[in-house]
């Protein structure tokens, strides 16, 4: 499990069929192979590291849920350790299991805040309330407001300039998963027997 709070940002060192390579420091102290990283949002196993980098595999599965298919040698990755069992809670519950895709629709400049708005498929966008909870790019993020097709978050200027968010552009394309509870609810309000 994950908090939504990132660790550093990372660059991806290289791509294979299956895997990545992931340059990075600070979520290389205490690693062991078998861990789980947050690498964008996506919940990956490590299978390898050195001093400078670690490796994850990476399953057809995921390659069709998430944004991660399209990364490339030195592009800046959000990286989280899972959370310790005595760590601080400090964003929301954050599986690392994405639920899809989204892109980016607007950014715009509020005082010292990024106010972005994300276009998200309805798979997506039934789960995502104001003020409820979302994780893009594994980013703890509030929902500022909503629509059947978008959500609009603010982008402190410390979550601005300490993620990859700040390499991304209108148009890009993120990882999106909604807030557990959501689909828990919804699935024990639902008549026995459907989804």
């Amino acid at each position: 499990m994950f908090t939504g709070i990132v660790e550093e940002v990372g660059r991806i060192q290289s791509t294979r069929e299956g895997g990545l390579r992931v340059s990075a420091i600070t979520v290389l102290d205490d690693l062991r192979v078998g861990d789980s990283l947050s690498v964008s949002g996506v919940c990956l196993t490590v299978t390898g590291f050195d001093e400078t980098s670690f490796s994850v595999d990476v399953v057809p599965e995921t390659l069709r849920r998430t944004t991660l298919g399209s990364l490339k040698a030195e592009d800046p990755i959000n990286l989280e350790r899972s959370l310790p069992a005595n760590g601080r809670f400090g964003g929301h519950i954050v599986q690392g299991h994405v639920d899809g895709t989204g892109t980016i629709r607007s950014i715009d400049t509020e005082g010292e805040a990024r106010l972005v708005r994300f276009a998200g498929p309805s798979s997506i966008m039934r789960y995502v309330v104001e003020k409820g909870f979302v994780a893009v790019d594994g980013i703890s993020l509030t929902v500022v407001d909503c629509d059947p097709t978008s959500f609009l978050v603010t982008l402190i200027p410390h979550t601005f300039g300490k993620t990859a968010f700040n390499a991304k552009a209108v148009g890009d394309s993120v990882n999106i998963e909604v807030d557990i509870l959501a689909k828990y609810v919804e699935k024990l309000s639902s008549p026995q027997g459907t989804d």
